[in-house]
């Protein structure tokens, strides 16, 4: 018996949404649940995850003042949705779904 529900857990979607604007994310996660609830789907998230921080030093000048320098920061904040038994008609509307420039989105099945 307790295989049976094992099985029917793990069928899942896994959304990973990665942007450079902490605002724009959001709002591309709450359109992301909202068709996905609309079309009737069971979504498990979004689950913020840890912002990633790459920094950069350089120096202001070619060849002089070598402890002047300036750095620079990018953050890539990061959200985790699950879709719990996803069904064709959630696929497809994810994927005719029209999100802002700068948002990746990778899917995986899971």
């Amino acid at each position: 018996m307790a295989k049976k529900e094992d099985q029917i857990q793990k069928e899942r979607l896994r959304l990973r949404v990665k942007a450079y604007d902490a605002k724009l994310i959001d709002t591309s996660v709450r359109q992301i649940i909202e068709t996905i609830r609309v079309q009737g789907g069971e979504v498990i998230g979004p689950i913020p995850l840890p912002t990633e921080f790459k920094r950069y030093a350089v120096n202001r000048s070619t060849f002089v003042h070598k402890k002047s320098g300036e750095h620079f920061e990018l953050r890539v904040h990061k959200r985790l949705i699950d879709i719990l038994n996803p069904q064709q008609k959630i696929i497809e509307s994810l994927s005719d779904l029209n999100l802002p420039a700068g948002v990746d989105v990778e899917i995986k099945m899971g």
